[in-house]
């Protein structure tokens, strides 16, 4: 799940494929440039996010800044990345990928 403020300061939450980079500590969402998260995100660079997972009993939140970005070697690499994870999305020329910088940590197991 990506929580993310929305102009009115009310929460937008919607599920999320998500990658962490523990080189960067950067978490990695791909999505159409289109979509409310991305529009918004990119209206207000720099906002406070959330990335959560759940699995059963274990979970993990990460935190921090966001920005979105169209440029085709951040989207490739999160493609590549997102591809690794879960599966080879579809092709999509309105992707954009939202980065978060991980500065905060929660859950009872760490991001791999």
């Amino acid at each position: 799940m990506l929580a993310s403020p929305r102009p009115d300061g009310s929460i937008h939450q919607v599920p999320v494929g998500a990658t962490y980079d523990a080189d960067l500590g950067v978490v990695r969402v791909i999505c159409d440039g289109a979509s409310f998260k991305a529009r918004n995100l990119a209206a207000h660079p720099g906002v406070r996010v959330s990335v959560s997972q759940v699995q059963g009993r274990r979970w993990c939140t990460v935190e921090g800044p966001a920005v979105v970005s169209d440029d085709p070697g951040r989207v490739a690499e999160a493609v590549r990345r997102y591809a690794d994870r879960y599966r080879e999305p579809r092709p999509n020329p309105a992707r954009v990928v939202i980065e978060v910088t991980v500065e905060r940590v929660l859950g009872n197991v760490r991001p791999d």
